[in-house]
């Protein structure tokens, strides 16, 4: 399998937007229950959904934010702020475990330490925290944020950039 990895465009917003839900209903429910699944990722149609991809494109083009891209498909996203949040990182789930997150990260990393972050973090989930561990992350704290009244747990991770 062969990607590249690219800067974002708007017209990615709605594959990065049905991603992000495939994602988190057919990798995160490993984790979670069917219930905080879709609270984070609710399915939405019509104007809802136009409504979401509008806000996700809007926010991931105020960000750095890089695409994993298999011939015009979009199999994996991932943003930093430069301030060094990680805000989104998801790879589709038929390509999980084939090098598109790590490659990603490598990027992110990359263009914080030329906006000279010292310092990325990011808050990650309970299926994420293993791939955030093994590239040096370490848990700062245990977290639970509220999403549409339903508690969800992760972790606020973070990572010290070598120059």
């Amino acid at each position: 399998m062969s990607f590249v990895i690219r800067m974002f465009k708007d017209s990615d917003g709605r594959q990065i937007v049905d991603l992000f839900y495939e994602t988190i209903h057919a990798v995160n429910i490993r984790d979670y229950t069917q219930e905080q699944v879709d609270a984070w990722a609710p399915k939405l149609s019509g104007s809802e959904l136009e409504e979401r991809v509008k806000r996700f494109t809007k926010s991931l083009g105020e960000s750095i934010t890089y695409v994993a891209d298999n011939e015009g498909v979009v199999i994996g996203f991932a943003n930093i702020t430069e301030d060094g949040y990680l805000d989104f990182m998801f790879v589709h789930k038929d390509y999980q475990g084939q090098g598109v997150a790590s490659n990603l990260l490598q990027i992110l990393q990359e263009e914080a330490i030329r906006l000279g972050v010292k310092r990325v973090w990011a808050n990650v989930s309970i299926t994420a925290k293993p791939f955030f561990e093994r590239h040096g992350f370490v848990t700062v704290q245990p977290q639970t944020v509220k999403r549409r009244g339903v508690s969800i747990n992760n972790f606020r991770m973070e990572k010290t950039l070598l120059r």
